[in-house]
């Protein structure tokens, strides 16, 4: 019985390690190469109804299709760079806590009020990269023209309905 209810503590934990893997935020990611690769954060938003992806990365890549200047995709980029240097570490901090949590969970009896601290812990850790993100997403807004922003939301809409229509799902 005792295995039974590890396997199910540990199955449980996984899972929540998981999930909030899945759902970590990115707003800037240099594209589909990385450890991020495949993800697509939703509920982000950049201005109103912008679907959750990683918008300035999106721009870069459209950069013709915005007619984005040099000026501006360099800004774009350093945007990027910086938001990337400030999220690794911090998401580095939050994997490292998740494991805490998992290890803590592990023991029989769980130390409740240990494992209450480090979930804190990691909420502060999801909250900076929240943050993070809303301030690259708005960096990179005031870089574009309301032209390009209504146009990087339009790609942005055709790309979503296109990840949906994949998956099989209405668009």
């Amino acid at each position: 019985m005792n295995n039974v209810r590890k396997f199910i503590v540990v199955t449980a934990a996984f899972s929540l390690l998981a999930v909030a893997w899945v759902r970590t935020p990115m707003a800037a990611s240099p594209d589909a190469t990385g450890p991020e690769k495949g993800r697509f954060a939703h509920g982000a938003r950049m201005g109103g109804g912008f679907a959750g992806a990683p918008l300035i990365t999106i721009a870069l890549n459209h950069k013709s299709e915005l007619n984005l200047t040099s000026d501006q995709v360099s800004n774009l980029e350093t945007i990027r760079t910086h938001y990337q240097s400030q999220v690794a570490p911090t998401q580095q901090q939050l994997t490292s806590v998740e494991k805490e949590i998992a290890s803590l969970m592990q023991q029989t009896p769980a130390n409740l009020v240990q494992i209450k601290s480090k979930i804190q812990d990691a909420e502060k850790y999801r909250s900076e990269l929240r943050y993070l993100r809303i301030e690259a997403l708005e960096n990179g807004r005031s870089v574009l023209s309301q032209q390009q922003q209504d146009q990087l939301k339009t790609l942005v809409r055709s790309r979503h309905g296109n990840f949906r229509g994949s998956q099989g799902q209405p668009s």
